[in-house]
């Protein structure tokens, strides 16, 4: 219920498929001008073949698309754990550095 409640609010979603199945997936939450990437998968399987890659860049290229001209938008993500390097060659920079503080996260549960 809560996954299907949160898939339906997404903004933009991309489903990467090979041979009939899904392998991958990425979608974007936000309110226009601030979007962030969440639940960025590629199966163990197709990793290494540009399909996280290609993901990204239909994220990105989402968010290009829908800021205006003279306008401004910001992505955010929060990188799993040694994928960082995966987000630096697409132009992420890792918080914080000398604009921006510590990313931080509450999780609530019940």
């Amino acid at each position: 219920m809560q996954t299907e409640k949160a898939l339906k609010n997404s903004l933009y979603t991309i489903v990467a498929v090979k041979d009939k199945q899904v392998v991958g997936m990425g979608r974007l939450v936000g309110d226009g001008i601030y979007y962030m990437v969440v639940d960025v998968v590629v199966h163990p399987t197709c990793q290494k073949n540009g399909i996280g890659s290609m993901i990204m860049n239909m994220l990105i290229g989402y968010v290009e698309k829908e800021t205006p001209s003279g306008g401004r938008s910001s992505i955010q993500l929060i990188a799993e754990k040694q994928k960082e390097a995966f987000y630096e060659k697409m132009g992420f920079k890792e918080i914080p550095h000398d604009f921006c503080g510590s990313g931080m996260r509450k999780i609530i549960r019940k």
